[in-house]
């Protein structure tokens, strides 16, 4: 059997650039290369595109563009393609994609602008598509949908402007403390704890250094659950884990480093309370159209609530992230997470270019 070309697209313009690196060498390290031919693809922080011939290793170390491995590359919107065009010493080269594997994080990337691109060119992509990717990726409108499934969420305001005197009277409705966020950035940047009124100018000067808009959200006690979510029909989830926190947020500095948090897979809660969240993972997952894979981050309060958070469309695949160690727990290994994606991603394109019934 012919292999199928998979293009793993990593980097960004991203201020979660290097945690794409991670990510993407441990999605590269588990492609089944008996079923799939992988086509490295690295972006730039400053948006140039290369398709990369190195070792997976100068990817975790950052020493992955330079002019030994790489090759500018494009993806090439014209849909009779399917495939990238390089410029290598020996002139232009296109390469066939049988699908592509986006493992950005943040902006440009996790929000629906590549997933777009990848839509222009016919290529079938792996895990959420546009709209999903983009949804996900906004915290307010987010959490309006998921409310609408019937899943709670926390008060919050937006921000469509850096109005500290609007901010303070909305502060005042939710009380300290709270969080100021960024409407649309992923991996905790820009968010701020704010428990005093004297402390908002600075959070909101932080949380619009990353967006244009932020979400002020009241302070959900308890702890931080998380339950990764696989397919697109047919879900199926990992096992609940918990961020045991000891001091502050779970920010980027705890998220990749773990200094002063725990996590607990599976969760130390009641079998019948991790059912309830798996349950209200995929209620958030198909309320936001999500597809191939995951993240669903919810709040349990003490007195049993749960409360949505956020969805991550792609989540960290490193070797402490919390989507392949809560799918390990369920007894499914990061190998046959990434297969499973890549198949769903070409059987549903399949699916999609079939003749509808009259």
């Amino acid at each position: 059997m012919d292999k199928q070309t998979v293009a793993v697209i990593f980097g960004g313009c991203s201020s979660e650039h290097e945690v794409s690196l991670e990510s993407a060498a441990a999605v590269i390290e588990n492609i089944d290369r008996d079923k799939f031919e992988p086509v490295l693809l690295g972006i730039t922080k400053d948006g140039e595109w290369f398709r990369y011939y190195g070792d997976v290793s100068k990817l975790r170390d950052g020493t992955w563009r330079n002019p030994r491995d790489c090759v500018h590359a494009f993806v090439i919107p014209d849909r009779t393609v399917q495939g990238i065009l390089e410029y290598g010493k020996n002139g232009p080269a296109v390469t066939h994609l049988d699908a592509a594997f986006p493992v950005l994080h943040g902006k440009n990337g996790e929000d629906g602008t590549v997933q777009g691109l990848l839509a222009l060119a016919d290529i079938p992509v792996v895990g959420c598509g546009i709209l999903a990717s983009a949804l996900c990726m906004d915290k307010d409108r987010a959490h309006k949908l998921a409310a609408l499934a019937g899943v709670p969420v926390p008060r919050s305001f937006l921000l469509k402007k850096p109005d500290v005197a609007s901010a303070r009277k909305d502060a005042a409705v939710l009380g300290y403390p709270l969080f100021m966020k960024p409407v649309k950035a992923g991996s905790s940047f820009g968010i701020t704890r704010v428990t005093s009124e004297d402390e908002l100018p600075e959070a909101i000067r932080q949380a619009f250094l990353y967006d244009d808009e932020a979400v002020m959200e009241e302070a959900i006690t308890g702890f931080e659950v998380g339950c990764a979510v696989m397919g697109t029909d047919k879900l199926v989830t990992g096992e609940v884990d918990e961020i045991e926190l000891t001091q502050g947020f779970f920010d980027f500095k705890e998220k990749y480093n773990l200094i002063t948090s725990s996590i607990h897979v599976p969760a130390r809660i009641p079998a019948a309370k991790a059912e309830e969240i798996k349950r209200t993972a995929k209620v958030v997952y198909a309320a936001l159209g999500c597809a191939g894979f995951a993240r669903v981050d919810m709040f349990l309060t003490p007195c049993g609530e749960v409360v949505f958070n956020e969805v991550n469309t792609i989540p960290g695949f490193t070797a402490h992230s919390r989507f392949p160690g809560m799918m390990r727990a369920a007894g499914i290994e990061l190998r046959e997470i990434v297969t499973r994606a890549i198949e769903e991603a070409i059987h549903n394109y399949e699916d999609s270019q079939r003749p509808k019934a009259d």
